[in-house]
């Protein structure tokens, strides 16, 4: 399912109606597809599609970046402020009717007690989260006892914070810390219960956000925290093995990122549509979204480099080893050129960490192209940089590691080496079966598969294979 039409009723409104014929006309007239417009303005064509046929309202952001890819002089922008049949409400800043509800997931009440936690940060960004008011200024937190008075009961704050700017900052702030804390939890050890409280906390700042929109003000700070909510939603749904839930987060993240303008937000969310529809075996929408992350905002090194490193491993599903490898090498080159502003925007992409996440992605497409080829060269490189990720790991990592020595094992087993792939994964291998994760899942799948399709009868494979479980499993 794709994050554009999670929810989404198709009814046709009269004015969005006229804004997509003048669309359709100016997107003729420039002489682009569907297909190529949506890669410019970084949407699946199918949402091109829908805004055509006046079954969606563009999101806030959009339209002003179709009239400048369109060079209309702001013509769509004033076709989609004309009047309407139906007036909106009064006060009304946002009024697409997906962007507060429905939401993913079940609103149980649960545990409205704040959360208490062993770490607190001092100041912003904390564990990647910018200020959603400030970005990377470097904002102070309240301290935790402050803001746990803030958060007591995550159904009433929320209503009537903000009436002074140093209360609805202070919220902001703390809201923030606390979501960073539960990154660092999750990062350990991700449970259930981080993830409903992630998902409370998100329902409380949407519900904030509705009256601040009701009020006749822009939720531009709620709006931006609860995209970075919504995406760490999905990650933990994904690690319960949830994927349709954790799509409708990662697309309700996206609408909220849309409505701010928030181009960092956009462009990691897009990431991990990417994934899923990389793991749902789309492969075709798998390099869509993967072209997207990087014409989100061409001036931003990094979401150049994440594109180049989505775009490498579509293309190795493609069996396209030449586009494939290009992306790779210039995948490399932006990491080399990352400046000060990206390091700051996106600290995990800075010094070891950000090499862990460049080997380990390369390592998956150059094993992913080795698996859809049969190029044994492609499988050994794949090995030389899924064994530098690993080296790099923390030993706290632990999710991480099952995920990358699966890797490493199917590398090896993609090198024509199904001893060492079996002996590899056999430590990891209990932890990788109790795993609901979906990419272990998936690791395990491809691994199993390679191992009984091409050597399951040799004497000693059949030997240790038992290990790995049922290989038609």
């Amino acid at each position: 399912m794709s994050a554009m039409s999670a929810g989404v009723s198709e009814t046709v409104e009269p004015g969005w109606a006229e804004f997509g014929r003048q669309l359709r006309c100016h997107r003729r007239r420039a002489g682009l597809t569907q297909v190529q417009l949506g890669r410019r303005v970084g949407y699946h064509h199918t949402f091109i599609s829908r805004l055509e046929g006046g079954l969606r309202e563009p999101p806030f952001g959009l339209v002003c970046r179709l009239d400048v890819v369109l060079e209309t002089g702001g013509r769509l922008a004033a076709a989609l402020a004309a009047p309407r049949h139906v007036p909106p409400a009064p006060g009304r800043n946002l009024t697409a009717p997906t962007l507060f509800s429905p939401l993913p997931g079940a609103d149980s009440p649960g545990d409205e007690t704040p959360p208490v936690f062993s770490w607190w940060p001092d100041r912003l960004p904390a564990e990647g989260l910018a200020c959603p008011l400030h970005g990377t200024a470097g904002c102070a937190v309240p301290d935790q006892s402050e803001a746990a008075v803030l958060l007591k009961g995550a159904t009433g704050p929320f209503d009537g914070a903000g009436e002074a700017a140093g209360a609805e900052s202070d919220l902001l702030h703390g809201l923030t810390a606390c979501l960073a804390c539960l990154i660092r939890e999750a990062f350990v050890q991700p449970t259930g219960a981080c993830a409903a409280t992630v998902e409370r906390l998100l329902r409380g700042v949407v519900r904030w956000a509705e009256a601040v929109d009701s009020a006749g003000r822009l939720p531009y700070g709620q709006l931006r925290l609860a995209a970075q909510y919504a995406q760490v939603a999905g990650r933990l749904r994904m690690e319960q093995g949830q994927s349709g839930v954790a799509m409708a987060w990662f697309g309700q993240g996206l609408r909220w990122a849309d409505a701010v303008q928030d181009a960092s937000a956009r462009a990691t969310l897009l990431s991990d549509v990417c994934t899923l529809v990389r793991l749902d075996g789309d492969i075709a929408s798998t390099l869509v979204y993967a072209e997207a992350i990087g014409a989100v905002d061409a001036k931003r090194r990094w979401m150049a480099l994440l594109g180049d490193l989505y775009q490498a491993r579509a293309y190795a599903l493609r069996q396209d080893a030449a586009e494939c490898r290009r992306h790779i090498t210039s995948a490399r080159r932006r990491f080399a050129r990352l400046d000060d502003r990206d390091r700051l925007e996106v600290p995990w992409l800075a010094g070891a960490e950000g090499v862990l996440r460049l080997e380990s992605a390369i390592g998956g497409a150059l094993r992913d192209l080795s698996a859809a080829t049969g190029d044994r060269a492609a499988a050994r490189r794949a090995i030389e940089a899924t064994a530098q990720s690993c080296a790099l790991l923390p030993p706290l990592m632990r999710t991480t590691r099952v995920l990358l020595t699966l890797r490493l094992a199917d590398s090896w087993a993609c090198a024509g080496d199904p001893v060492a792939a079996v002996a590899l994964a056999q430590p990891v291998l209990a932890e990788a079966m109790r795993s609901r994760e979906l990419m272990i899942a998936a690791e395990l799948r491809g691994l199993r598969s390679r191992i009984a399709g091409r050597w399951g009868d040799l004497p000693e494979v059949r030997e240790r294979r038992e290990r790995l479980g049922d290989a038609s499993g």
